[in-house]
């Protein structure tokens, strides 16, 4: 009885030891995978390239690290030479980053150039892999399709657009695809041609969609692989209010709503997107200024917050950020406020990946200033972060190795 009894309590002396030991290496476990979630990709650090317009100030693309949690920059360093790098785009990859060069001429003829670079992730540097033509004059925005084959580039001095395709290195091609927009608008001073503004995919992959600026549409093309080419799309266009101007376009994250803000008229204007057909119909147009505001203001940039309840747009003259709600069921939007960016001419600005932060660029005041994004409201506050580069004019994360 004895030693059956010592049996019994040296083998539950023993369970009692395993079980201490898993309950340690679950708690051990459980702390190392909080440590995990730590290095999550969304609180790392980011890249951040500036494209600026080149001068005494500026002299190419510049690169600053950038601290989500805190909303920081490091001063700002030269990441390659280059000749007004007005805007930028990333390869789906993120170890490529394009650039449109507003240049007079390449290659002995007149135009612009699309330019390739190579990204150091760790140091920021880039390294030119090549360039092409963009096919028109005055290249001033230009995008990559969601699968990497192909940059798409509007030329805005010329009224066109045109596609380069992409080999796996990332080199550019020569223009698979050209197409010369024609006609005009009421505004004979700054609409007596075409001036292709802007140009984007949609979600899906299928549609090219661009505004033209002179012409008062956006332009719609189905982008034709493996060939690379455009064809217009049924319908090719839809058309805006005369004199507006459209400028920039920015799709919501559920892929149903598209918004446009126009330069000319300081609007915005919402549209339900038909995404198997390609077509744009408008639900509402609203203005971007203070209804007290009697100055000279133009309109810039138009983003939507990545949780989808807010849309943000830029006032040149004005010098402000105007903040809307989105509606979730219709798309159409409720002014909430306007936010001074500090200084003058805001051309263009960013939300980082994160959604904490709307980072601001002031072309004519040479700054980049930070705000805190409110998630519930979507209002601005001003983080106290301001750095400074010759006029800057557009912003690209990318991130860190």
């Amino acid at each position: 009885m004895f030693f059956s009894g010592m049996k019994s309590f040296r083998a539950l002396a023993r369970w009692l030891s395993w079980f201490c030991l898993a309950c340690f290496l679950s708690c051990f476990m459980s702390v190392f995978s909080a440590g995990a979630n730590d290095s999550d990709p969304i609180a790392k650090s980011f890249l951040v390239y500036i494209g600026t317009y080149t001068s005494a100030r500026s002299k190419g693309i510049y690169v600053s690290h950038f601290d989500p949690p805190t909303g920081k920059f490091t001063s700002p360093e030269l990441a390659a030479e280059a000749k007004n790098p007005s805007f930028l785009t990333l390869h789906p990859n993120q170890h490529i980053l394009y650039s449109v060069g507003e240049v007079d001429e390449f290659d002995g003829k007149k135009g612009g150039v699309v330019s390739a670079f190579s990204i150091d992730s760790t140091t920021g540097k880039l390294t030119l892999l090549n360039q092409q033509s963009s096919g028109g004059a005055g290249p001033c925005h230009l995008a990559v399709d969601r699968e990497g084959k192909c940059v798409l580039v509007a030329n805005y001095g010329g009224g066109s657009i045109a596609a380069l395709p992409i080999d796996s290195l990332g080199n550019l091609a020569e223009p698979s695809a050209f197409v010369q927009h024609s006609g005009s608008s009421v505004n004979q001073q700054r609409q007596a041609g075409p001036h292709a503004h802007f140009i984007t995919m949609d979600p899906a992959n299928q549609f090219v969609l661009t505004c033209d600026l002179g012409l008062d549409k956006v332009m719609i093309y189905r982008l034709n692989c493996p060939a690379y080419s455009l064809s217009p799309n049924a319908p090719p266009s839809v058309s805006i209010k005369p004199g507006s101007g459209p400028r920039h376009l920015a799709f919501h994250p559920n892929g149903r709503f598209a918004y446009v803000i126009n330069e000319m008229a300081s609007t915005l204007t919402a549209f339900a997107f038909d995404a198997k057909h390609g077509s744009l119909e408008e639900k509402q147009t609203i203005s971007t200024l203070p209804e007290t505001f009697t100055g000279e203001s133009t309109c810039a940039e138009i983003q939507v917050h990545p949780s989808g309840k807010f849309v943000y747009g830029s006032n040149r003259g004005h010098n402000s950020i105007a903040i809307f709600n989105a509606d979730a069921k219709t798309g159409k939007l409720t002014l909430i406020e306007h936010q001074s960016t500090q200084g003058k001419t805001p051309r263009h600005f960013i939300i980082d990946p994160t959604g904490q932060w709307l980072l601001a660029e002031n072309q004519d005041s040479s700054t980049v200033v930070t705000f805190r994004i409110d998630p519930k409201t979507g209002r601005l506050t001003p983080a106290g972060q301001v750095i400074e580069v010759g006029s800057p004019v557009c912003l690209q994360f990318v991130p860190a190795g």
